[in-house]
């Protein structure tokens, strides 16, 4: 078999309903360079593995510990392209996803990653934004024209399979934050440089309860206690009070808005005043 000019690679645990949106999309990549589909699955007991099979997609368990970016080490020594791009599996990639992303990484041989525009999408009784608020889930929006960037994520993402020679894998202790993130900040430490490829955008889904307000505060509130763990890692936290001001902007927010996204906002600044209160 020849080799693949980009492996795909998906993690995932337990969405397969999710998975199977994203996979249907890859399959339907419209002038792509020679690729291959590859699923990560970090023992999932529902119907991925069935999913992943009748799209005719190659599916692998992830390495212990397991996680995202476990999963991301398990997709690497698995596939054979010259680039890797990761996916989450709760994205759409619309028909010239894959064509972008390899014209990107041709014309930026500079880079050794690569990320692309990340845009919400709601599918299901999303709460009303006032669009003064960041989105509740990841996006990712650096302008219409391709430039290095300092920081790229993950649901949209992909490195040079050299880049992981020289900058090694990916650390699978963390979890729930920054999984991709001190990667990154590691290769640019060392050198490595970063480019976001405008035309390589996809969609960031959340669909059924998933879109509700409850469920969308309850993801906030958890990415907020790892994004303070993170921050305490980093040595960057903020004084508690600089988060109570932040969870008193996000209910100002709310109330003078009539906001209902607000709440999420509040959601995410509570989960980050939990964490502190937590450290000695």
């Amino acid at each position: 078999m020849p080799v693949p000019a980009v492996s795909v690679v998906v993690p995932t645990r337990n969405r397969a309903e999710y998975l199977d949106v994203t996979l249907a999309s890859l399959r339907r990549q419209e002038q792509a360079p020679a690729h291959e589909l590859l699923v990560v699955d970090d023992g999932s007991t529902d119907a991925t593995v069935a999913v992943a099979a009748r799209h005719g997609v190659r599916v692998v368990a992830a390495e212990a510990p397991g996680g995202l970016n476990a999963g991301r080490n398990t997709g690497v020594a698995a596939t054979a392209g010259a680039v890797v791009a990761f996916l989450d599996d709760d994205v759409w990639a619309p028909p010239g996803w894959l064509a972008a992303l390899a014209g990107g990484v041709e014309r930026h041989d500079w880079a050794d990653a690569f990320g692309g525009p990340i845009r919400a999408r709601f599918e299901g009784p999303a709460p009303r934004a006032c669009g003064r608020e960041p989105a509740p889930i990841t996006t990712l929006d650096l302008g219409a024209e391709d430039r290095e960037a300092e920081m790229v994520w993950g649901a949209n993402f992909a490195v040079r399979r050299g880049a992981f020679e020289r900058f090694g894998p990916f650390d699978p202790s963390l979890g729930g934050h920054g999984d991709e993130e001190e990667w990154l900040l590691g290769l640019r430490r060392a050198g490595g440089r970063i480019a976001y490829v405008a035309d390589a955008a996809l969609d960031h889904r959340r669909a059924g309860d998933d879109a509700r307000l409850r469920a969308l505060a309850r993801a906030a509130y958890h990415r907020g206690r790892a994004a303070r763990r993170t921050d305490e890692r980093r040595g960057v936290a903020p004084a508690a009070a600089t988060e109570l001001r932040n969870l008193a902007g996000a209910g100002w927010h709310t109330a003078r808005r009539r906001c209902p996204q607000g709440l999420i906002m509040g959601a995410h600044s509570t989960g980050r005043i939990v964490e502190a209160l937590r450290r000695p």
